[in-house]
């Protein structure tokens, strides 16, 4: 068969390329590769040659996501290990503002009516150009922080003008006050610090929470992830730093006893129609504070709900003249200067002039022959007044010094003040006679129970201590009971001297506050009233206390309770003396102290 030629019109010339040709294609797709190379080229080239770190800088920023991991914060526990501040799971809301800025107002409205946080504040985090990363909101319990993220995730998710990833959860361990309002004077709380973006951060506010912030928090960690489109990218560069735990702090505090005394405090402050007050109890040998407690108070768990000034504890920040409590340090003095004796004798005449107004006692009476031991059961301030002009200059100060007046106790609680004992040409001999009593100085409510615990103790003051163990407070300071030191400040003799006379304060036929007697124990104690000062001047009100130990014989604790300005009339025996005595009772049997079975002593307390 023979074939038959193309038409002319079909056929090729010479050199000519039809259309279409597979060669011209190849030829034109190989000329637009090179272009693309050469620029790929160029840009590398600017990249790795002319600027590569600044370049690599902005790649990182773009990408990579910086996480604050949280430690857990150390617990604070009573003796017994009972937490008093605990740390739960819960969890921090961070935003990535590069992808929350076109929802932000109407993401803001959500968190703030399910967080009660600020909508202002909250939309201005939701924008902030050229961050990735906002916290929204610190320490949420974490099944409400992940609900509320799931559900703005599903109202988002069928939006697809607007596809949403900007919000994520990272732990951010809760504080929780279980036992609310008991020790909270102590325990304090956490808050913000008050900075913005990432320079936020959960510290002490108040208590032990503040004076220990950072033996407690420990050191946070930090994980580093790349993000793509709001999502952290599986298999980016990630790099975890991990988060070093804080401490455990525990305190030498009995929670229940602590509960004890505040339930206790209350009602004497309340039934009194009184104002505040503090009640501590002490263990006499170590020094130990097993309850020290203020009135009112507030709860830990709520302190926005209360005033700031009751976020201290008054015990250690508010200063007071302590009254007739002080005669005991006096006349424990006394005794151990070889300067009296429990059965030395005194002509007490109603009044005593000296310098320019007269010295009386609380009640009106001639001349009284009382011994030294009858001027402490009646509580003379006339007779502490003659008995003291047998100091040489300067020695009592020296003893109320040693005894831990006018000194800071140091027992990790910020915000104490060292009170006032003058010095110098300050302490002039009208100024003298009135500190002999109890006025004229100032002290806190550690200071003086330690002083008088310095006599239960046989004349050692050994200093209070409120943590068990060893632990450092952020102003340096180290403190707790492994550290605490003691002194000698009188003698055994003299010390037991004074037990037997104030033994004689609760006698119901020798002393002035019979309702401070614990039945079945020897008691040892001193009532206390004396003129307040207020914005420095004497206003007429009053404080009343009561300060003591037991059992007389072998004393294994010291209460001391105060109660500032309750309805006229009243007075330490009265006011303060029942509320010790509740205390004492409630504490010896709590810790199966038995009495001695010896008798109460029946020192002279007149001639």
């Amino acid at each position: 068969m023979t074939s038959r030629p193309l038409p002319s019109r079909l056929r090729r010339r010479p050199g000519e390329v039809l259309r279409g040709s597979p060669h011209r294609r190849m030829r034109v797709g190989f000329l637009l590769i090179a272009i693309v190379l050469s620029v790929f080229a160029a840009r590398l080239v600017q990249l790795q040659g002319v600027d590569p770190q600044s370049y690599a800088q902005m790649a990182a920023a773009e990408g990579q996501v910086r996480v604050t991991l949280p430690a857990t914060r150390g617990e604070i526990l009573d003796r017994n290990g009972t937490s008093m501040a605990d740390t739960v799971d819960g969890r921090m809301i961070v935003a990535d503002p590069k992808v929350t800025e076109p929802v932000a107002p109407e993401l803001a409205t959500i968190l703030a009516d399910r967080l009660d946080v600020d909508y202002f504040e909250t939309l201005r985090k939701l924008r902030v150009e050229g961050s990735r990363f906002q916290y929204i909101a610190r320490q949420v319990p974490a099944s409400k922080a992940e609900k509320v993220v799931a559900d703005i995730q599903e109202r988002f998710k069928d939006d697809k003008d607007r596809p949403f990833a900007g919000l994520m959860t990272e732990r951010d361990p809760l504080r929780v006050y279980p036992n609310h309002t008991v020790a909270a004077n102590l325990v304090g709380f956490l808050g913000e610090n008050g900075k913005k973006g990432k320079d936020a951060a959960i510290i002490g506010l108040a208590g032990l929470e503040d004076s220990f912030n950072t033996y407690l928090s420990g050191k946070d960690g930090e994980a580093r992830y790349e993000v793509g489109a709001g999502n952290q990218i599986p298999l980016g560069d990630n790099t975890v730093t991990p988060a070093v735990d804080g401490k455990n702090l525990t305190l030498t505090i009995d929670s229940d006893l602590q509960y004890y005394t505040q339930r206790v405090l209350q009602q004497t402050v309340q039934k009194s129609g009184g104002e505040s007050g503090m009640a501590l109890i002490q263990d006499t040998k170590t020094g130990e504070l097993l309850a020290l407690a203020d009135y009112p108070t507030y709860d830990a768990s709520d302190p926005a709900a209360y005033p700031k000034e009751l976020y201290k504890s008054s015990a250690l920040t508010d200063v007071y003249e302590p009254g007739s409590v002080e005669k005991v340090l006096t006349i424990s003095s006394l005794v151990d200067a070889g300067l009296s004796f429990k059965e030395q004798r005194f002509k007490v005449p109603g009044q005593l002039h000296r310098q320019d107004r007269p010295i009386g006692d609380y009640w009106d009476h001639g001349t009284l022959k009382l011994t030294l031991a009858g001027i402490l059961a009646k509580s003379s301030n006339v007779g502490t007044v003659l008995a003291a002009d047998q100091f040489k200059p300067g020695q009592l100060r020296r003893y109320l010094t040693e005894f831990g007046l006018g000194s800071r106790t140091a027992i990790g609680l910020g915000g104490e003040t060292r009170g006032l004992l003058p010095q110098g040409a300050a302490w002039t001999s009208q100024v003298g006679d009135r500190i002999a009593f109890g006025q004229s100085l100032s002290v806190n409510a550690v200071q003086m129970i330690s002083a008088v615990n310095t006599i239960a103790n046989g004349g050692v003051r050994v200093a209070p201590s409120l943590v068990k163990g060893e632990a450092r407070t952020d102003d340096g300071a180290t403190v707790g009971t492994d550290v605490a030191t003691s002194r000698r400040v009188i003698s055994a003799d003299a010390a037991h001297e004074t037990m037997l006379m104030m033994e004689r304060v609760v006698d119901p036929e020798a002393g002035v506050a019979p309702k401070a007697a614990v039945p079945g124990y020897r008691v040892a104690g001193k009532t206390g009233t004396a003129q307040r000062v207020v914005d420095g001047r004497y206003d007429g009100s009053l404080t009343v206390s009561f300060a003591g130990f037991a059992p007389a014989d072998d004393p294994r604790f010291t209460i001391y309770v105060v109660v500032h300005n309750p309805r006229a009339g009243s007075g330490g025996g009265s006011v303060a003396g029942p509320a010790f005595s509740k205390l004492m009772s409630h504490a010896l049997r709590r810790y199966g102290v038995a009495p001695t079975g010896a008798q109460p002593n029946q020192t002279p307390v007149e001639w």
